[in-house]
């Protein structure tokens, strides 16, 4: 029960690593909001929680919305009594962008949501974390994208690499209040948004094999191993980390260049 008496809000709850984690937490004695834009997919989760004898709530909303960002958190406050925990989760990605050829639509949407998103919940939050006085911790869910470029991916590699050096700057700014701030970094997960892009005749059991054959450890990564990751950072275990970038990608970017 490492996160008893804990309350977490989970942004982009709904599916993937973010449902992973609130199942996750839940079981380890949290409770938890899990927010998204999409409310049938946030009700599952919920449903999960709550059968596997968890406490969950869900609000939906934009994060790229300063009044749904601010909702989620007051929300999130009302109905848990607090919030200690924040899993900034919530994220889009856009493929064959590169800067020629991604449209300024595009390339505003990523930055709004995996960028702006992430400053907005966690502004609200750490308000909230620094009137309660009791510390707490927050995780952003970025990526090896933004650690290393890929190609055509402009706008997420700038939008990860943003998260990447806001995780370090709000450690700093909010390490004297007890609040620590960190990132996870996964590699390639198989979740719903690499699922979605599969076409009609493939097998996704060939493409998993493929993949896997390009990470040290031998597999693609799950929801669960980055939950893993999330729920250490977020507990009492890491409570003398703040500021770092927790790599979960099985040792695929050991090598330069990276494999695969």
């Amino acid at each position: 029960m490492r996160l008893a008496g804990k309350r977490a809000l989970i942004t982009g709850g709904g599916t993937g690593i973010g449902r992973a984690t609130a199942e996750l937490f839940a079981r380890e004695g949290a409770a938890v909001m899990v927010s998204g834009r999409r409310e049938t997919e946030l009700a599952e989760t919920v449903r999960r929680v709550a059968a596997g004898g968890g406490r969950a709530g869900l609000v939906a909303g934009d994060v790229s919305s300063a009044v749904d960002a601010e909702r989620m958190v007051r929300e999130t406050v009302t109905a848990l009594g607090g919030i200690d925990v924040l899993v900034n989760n919530a994220g889009i990605i856009v493929r064959n962008a590169s800067v020629t050829s991604v449209s300024l639509e595009d390339w505003e949407r990523m930055l709004r949501i995996d960028l702006t998103g992430v400053f907005l919940v966690s502004r609200f939050a750490l308000l909230e974390m620094l009137k309660a006085g009791q510390g707490g911790s927050i995780v952003h869910v970025s990526s090896v994208a933004g650690i290393l470029g890929d190609p055509k991916l402009a706008p997420y590699n700038a939008a990860k690499g943003g998260v990447n050096l806001l995780t370090k700057n709000m450690a700093l700014d909010y390490a004297p209040h007890g609040i620590r701030v960190n990132a996870v970094c996964p590699g390639r997960i198989w979740t719903p948004m690499p699922i979605s892009r599969l076409k009609p005749g493939d097998d996704p059991q060939e493409i998993l094999a493929r993949w896997g054959k390009n990470i040290p450890l031998g597999r693609v990564g799950t929801p669960e191993d980055v939950a893993r990751a999330i729920l250490f950072l977020a507990s009492d275990e890491s409570a003398w980390i703040t500021g770092t970038w927790l790599v979960v990608d099985g040792g695929a970017t050991i090598s330069h260049p990276p494999i695969g």
